[in-house]
């Protein structure tokens, strides 16, 4: 009998040594550790279960912003929201963690539809990056990624020497990595940031896809991970467009490998609902089959 738990024999534990551990403003950290096993089989959209402190039972999950299989390096982007986080952000280089990952089903690109828009909102972005970082090695792939935050963003954006046609005057401002691999990129925040966009990322692309004619649309797939009322924006966008989208969903994990079921989302499929887990069922979801968001 087949097993319909493919999630089985693909996750590994990991004692990961911490080589570099980096604080931004907004109590965000860049943490960089060497799991060759969690980054030889890391896809963008999968996290990693992290004990931040040998104190602490509970592991916390972390988005994988960057993997390098040759190297055996991962890194991660978060915010110290909670003792979990609190404790790890005092880890230093040299210390070991003990890890779980990757876990998850991650984001999947379509040939057919280059013209990809990749939407990140706060700790949304670390798999927006590591997507647009293995979107750029694919022969014929376009990433657009447009990231919104309300803290100073963890890298000093700088303006975008990428031309991105149909956005407002002013809208500048991208992240340096992104622009030096060739990924045009854009920035947007309340809070007044120079060179960035007053509002939302939603803006952003909207604009840019009114910009694009009925083919260019047409090869066009939407992915999005961040807080639950910006991917119901996005989900909004991608009907008001009818365009594919995937989301990546954050929610509170205990096991995050599908044994307590405490992760659910209500998801509905050829008129059927039912409860999936986030963490081994997705986080990666078609946008269109989550029913928090089909209301947006």
């Amino acid at each position: 009998m087949s097993d319909h738990r493919p999630h089985r024999g693909t996750i590994f534990s990991e004692r990961a040594e911490i080589l570099h551990h980096e604080a931004h403003p907004g109590d965000q950290f860049i943490l960089r550790v060497r799991a060759p096993q969690t980054a030889a089989a890391a896809a963008p959209g999968s996290f990693a279960h992290i004990q931040c402190d040998p104190s602490l039972p509970m592991r916390r999950p972390l988005s994988i912003m960057r993997a390098d299989p040759a190297s055996g390096v991962v890194e991660f982007l978060y915010k110290a929201v909670g003792d979990g986080t609190r404790a790890l952000s005092r880890r230093t280089a040299g210390e070991h963690l003990e890890m779980m990952g990757p876990i998850g089903r991650p984001f999947t690109p379509d040939p057919a539809r280059p013209r990809a828009v990749l939407l990140g909102g706060g700790v949304g972005l670390p798999p927006m990056i590591f997507l647009a970082d293995r979107m750029r090695a694919i022969d014929g792939q376009r990433p657009v990624v447009f990231l919104g935050s309300e803290v100073p963003f963890p890298f000093p954006a700088r303006p975008s020497r990428i031309l991105l046609d149909g956005l407002p005057d002013g809208v500048i401002a991208a992240m340096p990595l992104l622009d030096d691999w060739g990924v045009p990129s854009r920035l947007t925040s309340l809070q007044g940031y120079a060179g960035c966009h007053d509002g939302y990322v939603t803006d952003l692309a909207r604009a840019w896809l009114r910009g694009l004619d009925d083919d260019a649309r047409d090869e066009v797939t939407l992915f999005a991970c961040g807080p639950m009322p910006m991917l119901g924006a996005v989900a909004a966008l991608a009907r008001e467009f009818e365009l594919p989208c995937q989301v990546s969903l954050e929610e509170h994990m205990a096991c995050a490998v599908g044994g307590c079921a405490g992760c659910t989302v209500e998801i509905e499929e050829q008129g059927r609902r039912s409860m999936r887990r986030v963490c081994v069922d997705g986080p990666v979801f078609d946008a269109a089959t989550v029913v928090p968001l089909a209301a947006a």
